[in-house]
């Protein structure tokens, strides 16, 4: 059953990349919205366990992001949880990681999934995308003087767009009924190497971008030095070793079968996000 415009979705991380999606899918199909940051307006803080009470307040759906660039966030999830289940939140839909369901207990994503399915007063959905193509316009796999230099060797991935990941979980929170109980992990139509998806770009931008595999551990620094925290370097080390040894994700048809729209592929995601490879922009 399609939820009603008297349902309010709770987003959080709504200035992020899924969650400004989202926030904007579901209010383009009538329902409420709240969407919360850390700024007055919604006022939401993971290191503030006062601010979880008011934000959940009459809400029926939450959108849960984990806080970012932190690995010890399950105690402080759980926390929010349990408001949620004392303020009357019918559904949760978490954005997860692909793979975790594999990850041992004590991973905070494997953990925070543990703990929803525990949970008897609200249904919920996992969303466990492959990485995002937006990491190639927007953070570390974003072109350096025309190089991108990751530690991925020749290992695929299965790139999706997150406008691709937004519809899917925007899907769950629109129909808990029908998605109560299941995970999705949405990828894109092809799984390519990061010296494809450069190629793919050169062709978009009219200018070659070349990729450069690098030793992992020399890579790790240079991110915890350039302001990663250093337990997050795992994190990294994690998955860019599941790449290269030819783990990555592969294709599935889990966007197709949620929304009925075909994913987005490497190409036109490439051509949509010229902008982000201008000259000007590259350093």
């Amino acid at each position: 059953m399609q939820k009603s415009a008297e349902s309010l979705v709770l987003v959080l991380g709504a200035s992020g990349k899924t969650g400004s999606r989202v926030a904007r899918i579901l209010s383009e199909r009538g329902l409420a919205v709240r969407a919360a940051r850390r700024d007055p307006r919604v006022r939401f803080d993971w290191n503030d366990d006062a601010t979880f009470a008011p934000t959940l307040d009459g809400v029926t759906g939450v959108y849960l992001v984990s806080p970012v660039m932190r690995v010890d966030f399950a105690a402080d999830v759980s926390a929010f949880l349990d408001q949620a289940e004392l303020a009357g939140v019918e559904h949760v839909t978490y954005l997860s990681g692909y793979g975790v369901e594999h990850a041992p207990a004590e991973v905070a994503l494997r953990a925070v999934e543990l703990d929803l399915g525990s949970r008897k007063a609200f249904t919920h959905s996992i969303i466990r995308p492959a990485w995002f193509m937006e990491d190639f316009s927007e953070t570390f796999l974003k072109p350096v003087a025309d190089q991108i230099v990751v530690p991925n060797g020749n290992g695929r991935e299965a790139f999706v767009a997150v406008e691709d990941i937004a519809a899917v979980a925007a899907a769950t929170l629109c129909e808990p009924e029908r998605h109560a109980g299941k995970a999705y992990a949405p990828t894109g139509p092809e799984a390519l190497t990061v010296e494809e998806a450069a190629a793919v770009i050169s062709t978009a931008i009219g200018r070659t971008i070349t990729y450069r595999d690098t030793d992992r551990e020399g890579w790790v620094r240079a991110m915890v030095a350039s302001g990663i925290p250093e337990a997050y370097g795992d994190v990294l080390r994690t998955l860019t070793s599941t790449i290269a040894e030819g783990h990555g994700s592969t294709p599935n048809g889990d966007v197709l079968a949620v929304t009925g729209s075909i994913p987005i592929t490497f190409a036109d995601f490439a051509a949509r996000a010229t902008s982000a490879w201008t000259t000007e922009t590259v350093r």
